[in-house]
């Protein structure tokens, strides 16, 4: 039994109007005519909703006049996405994966388009190649800007937390220079006034020698000093005694203690100085260590800084091309844990580096890998008890031909329905406005891009991202 097809009435003044149409008006007459003849024109109106977000599309939208545009909430708000015009086509289209629409496609202006429905696709491939080739590439094109702008949404949002984070970072260090400096100029000036005062004295050499032995010992640094705070209380207890015995301003005790200067050496110099002339030397000695010591805290406070902002530029490869290049896993792994420090404190949460001595080198484009390391070292810290105690432990390896980095917490785990989708783009575990649902399936992307791959293993007290890279290794000797 031979099958014959139905003819279906056809609109010619339709026709023409697809033949003007902007994509698709190229294509052949007998094209257009199927198509006029298997859609249906359908006009909208100014605000209505062509598909709501998270509802099934099942239908193509050949646009002949108005505007449409789509816009996407991912957590920060509603913003505009895609725009379409008379002489695009949009909605569902051939060979398209898309399930559900990503976000509210809202009609800006008087609309009129021509609709058909999925259903008719097998038919439309079939009997309509030119029009099917051309939707293809209308199809990579959409989904080429989809992912782009999902890849810069991530970005943002990763970027915003790294801002924030830095900020705090800087934060510290900054304001230790600012207090730093302030107190360096009232001690100059109290140094200044002391050593006149003591050159006013005319000391003999002998004495002078003795006074500046002292002043240019050693000062010990206050975060890494040998002394223990309640060693320290005790010290500047036993100082100020000693000063106080002596009818001296018990105020250079703190000074003094931070010098690791001990009470046997000033017993020395008051074998030698009494009296107003004993307090002036003691007391350009403290304002001496003062100085050195803020003077120091600003180095350190600087040099924190200096080390931030070297840091985020090697992670962010502001001054790199974005080329495909060798790139050392291990500079890229240690700057995403330096600058996500600020967020592992904020969890009272450790986080170990365990590196092979002479890792080969992996290929990179620029910094992408380090957005891998970030995301992976992010979700890693916000799977950790809240209450403080974790742990996170960052490794890489070289495993035959192949580089590979570990990522391990010692969180809750991830349940194994939500393992299914944790690469999926737009799922998340997280609440509303904390996390895109993007990290990962950009991470995947990424590691692709790169001919690796990347695995999960979880299981409750223990999750493990693992990614792999071919390693550039040197070429063998002839």
């Amino acid at each position: 039994m031979t099958h014959t097809p139905i003819e279906l009435p056809v609109d010619a003044s339709l026709v023409d109007r697809l033949a003007r149409h902007k994509t698709l008006g190229g294509v052949p007459r007998a094209e257009l005519e199927w198509l006029a003849a298997h859609g249906r024109l359908k006009s909208y109106g100014v605000g209505e909703v062509i598909v709501p977000p998270g509802e099934s599309v099942v239908e193509m939208v050949i646009m002949l006049e108005g505007h449409a545009t789509i816009y996407i909430d991912r957590g920060s708000g509603r913003r505009k996405f895609m725009e379409w015009h008379g002489g695009d086509v949009t909605g569902m289209l051939p060979y398209s994966r898309m399930g559900r629409a990503p976000g509210s496609s809202v009609i800006e202006e008087p609309s009129v388009g021509v609709v058909i429905h999925k259903d008719c696709f097998p038919e439309l491939i079939r009997e309509c190649p030119h029009v099917t080739e051309i939707l293809v590439h209308v199809m990579l094109d959409r989904a080429r800007q989809f992912t782009s702008t999902d890849w810069q949404d991530e970005k943002m949002m990763s970027l915003g937390k790294l801002a924030a984070g830095l900020a705090h970072e800087l934060n510290n260090p900054a304001s230790a220079v600012a207090r730093a400096a302030k107190s360096l100029e009232e001690g100059l000036t109290e140094m200044e006034d002391a050593g006149y005062a003591l050159g006013a004295m005319r000391l003999a050499d002998e004495v002078y020698e003795e006074i500046e032995r002292l002043r240019a010992g050693s000062v010990m640094s206050r975060s890494t000093g040998v002394f223990s705070a309640i060693e320290r209380s005790d010290r500047e207890d036993e100082l100020s005694d000693w000063l106080e015995a002596h009818k001296i301003d018990v105020g250079a005790a703190q000074a003094l203690v931070e010098s690791g200067i001990t009470t046997e050496a000033l017993d020395d110099l008051a074998a030698v100085l009494q009296g107003e002339t004993l307090s002036t030397a003691i007391r350009w000695i403290a304002a001496g260590y003062t100085t050195r010591s803020l003077a120091g805290d600003i180095e350190r406070a600087s040099s924190r800084i200096h080390q931030l902002v070297s840091a985020i530029k090697r992670f962010t490869h502001m001054d790199r091309a974005t080329v495909s290049e060798p790139a050392s896993v291990v500079q890229g792994i240690t700057d995403t844990v330096f600058v996500l420090s600020s967020k592992a404190k904020a969890k009272s949460a450790t986080v170990k580096v365990e590196i092979d001595e002479n890792l080969p080198m992996v290929r990179s484009y620029g910094g992408e890998l380090n957005q891998v390391w970030s995301n992976l070292v992010e979700n890693a810290l916000d799977a950790l008890d809240p209450s403080g105690g974790g742990e996170v432990i960052v490794s890489a390896c070289r495993v035959g031909d192949r580089v590979v980095v570990r990522v391990i917490d010692n969180g809750t785990g991830i349940e194994p329905d939500v393992q299914k989708r944790i690469f999926d783009p737009f799922f998340t575990t997280k609440p509303v406005g904390e996390g895109t649902g993007l990290g990962l399936d950009i991470s995947q992307r990424i590691v692709r891009a790169h001919d690796g791959s990347i695995e999960l293993d979880s299981r409750p007290g223990r999750t493990e991202f693992r990614v792999s890279f071919p390693a550039v290794l040197p070429a063998a000797s002839a």
